[in-house]
């Protein structure tokens, strides 16, 4: 319907109304963006089936076109971020990145979402290191990819709609050419239930889990690497992974989660791109 909200988000749990995603390249120097090379026509079909997953769970797939050039824009989540106002066009700290903040506006635009603001000067930040904890309070990681004055810049942005950055900072792990996101090692599932790779969180982090009333469920450190705590919930108890990592699995649905997964060999392993990564969420209302 006309009337129906285009987008906003202050949750990561709330139903997944509208999602955007991007259609990968097939060629570029995937090498110098850290990629292992992918199978093209694998890589394209493990997307599209990802696509229609997220529509098969009731989600509005907004589909953009490939990124010439930027081998890393099927990665959606970091360019930019979504809240209440509308979008919020990052700025990234990894060279190979740099435009892809940009390269969105116009997929954004038409799909009826405005620019709430722009990260500028020498603010560096990524949608990953981005957690909202709940409507009013997004975490933000302080890191190699998200600094302090991107945190400044946010908070300017976010007091319009009452909100605040919560920093959380993180640990040197394999240093700058490595990338650590915040939901690297974090993921809420439910209102009150968070996947975590525990050695990797800082502990005001663990403490703020805990004062709130959200329960922690540990991952294991043999499914880390193969993006085990990159958990997409599309509603409270029920998530999209990627193929794989049967402990956590299990775990989520002893827990009552329900869980679907996907095939992501070239789109998310050979990139280190998980179901976050590959999505931009638009529009989540409870």
């Amino acid at each position: 319907m006309s009337d129906s909200p285009a987008y906003g988000v202050s949750s990561m749990v709330d139903p997944l109304r509208r999602v955007l995603i991007r259609r990968p390249v097939t060629t570029g120097d995937f090498a110098g963006a850290g990629w292992r090379a992918p199978d093209p026509a694998n890589l394209v079909a493990e997307h599209e089936a990802f696509g229609a997953l997220l529509a098969d769970l009731g989600c509005e797939v907004v589909v953009a076109e490939p990124a010439d050039g930027l081998v890393d824009a099927v990665y959606v989540c970091d360019p930019v971020w979504v809240s209440a106002q509308g979008a919020i066009v990052l700025r990234s700290a990894k060279p190979a990145r740099v435009g892809e903040g940009d390269a969105m506006v116009p997929d954004l635009e038409a799909a009826g979402v405005p620019i709430a603001g722009r990260l500028t000067g020498t603010a560096t930040a990524d949608g990953g290191d981005m957690v909202w904890l709940d409507e009013h309070t997004l975490a933000v990681a302080r890191g190699y990819r998200t600094n302090a004055e991107a945190h400044r810049q946010l908070d300017e942005i976010l007091a319009a709609e009452g909100a605040r950055t919560l920093r959380f900072d993180l640990p040197h792990d394999q240093g700058p050419a490595h990338v650590l996101h915040l939901m690297s090692f974090i993921s809420p599932v439910a209102r009150d239930l968070a996947v975590v790779f525990e050695p990797l969180a800082p502990v005001t982090l663990i403490q703020e889990l805990q004062e709130r009333g959200i329960r922690i469920l540990p991952l294991d450190e043999s499914e880390y690497l193969s993006m085990g705590c990159n958990i997409l919930a599309v509603r409270p108890g029920v998530v999209v992974v990627l193929d794989g990592n049967p402990k956590i699995r299990r775990a989520m649905e002893a827990e009552g989660v329900e869980v679907h997964a996907y095939a992501g060999a070239d789109v998310s392993l050979k990139g280190d791109g998980g179901p976050t990564c590959l999505t931009r969420e638009l529009l989540r209302s409870a």
